[in-house]
């Protein structure tokens, strides 16, 4: 396994620039629900950097978009999650 649950947590708190454990529940199921979302865009739950990466990046724009109802869904997490998903296809 690249990266366990924890090393997950910590890299969304280093992308969301906070180092306390105040929400560290809350990241934790905002993890769990971004790879909800990736399964129902068609992506497979995997074991590789681009996936342990979108799937944070995901969870941060999922944290960020609370304090911004109408943030628009970033380009290059779009572009992350096209790219994961027409590898796996090509598998």
């Amino acid at each position: 396994m690249l990266l366990d649950k924890e090393d997950k947590l910590d890299l969304l708190k280093r992308n969301l620039q906070t180092n306390t454990t105040a929400n560290d529940e809350y990241l934790k199921a905002l993890l769990d629900q971004s790879v909800a979302l990736m399964k129902r865009r068609g992506i497979v739950e995997e074991d590789s950097m681009d996936y342990h990466m979108a799937q944070v990046d995901y969870a941060a724009f999922l944290f960020r978009k609370r304090a911004n109802l109408e943030a628009p869904f970033p380009e290059h997490l779009k572009q992350e999650l096209r790219d994961i998903l027409f590898s796996q296809k090509m598998k």
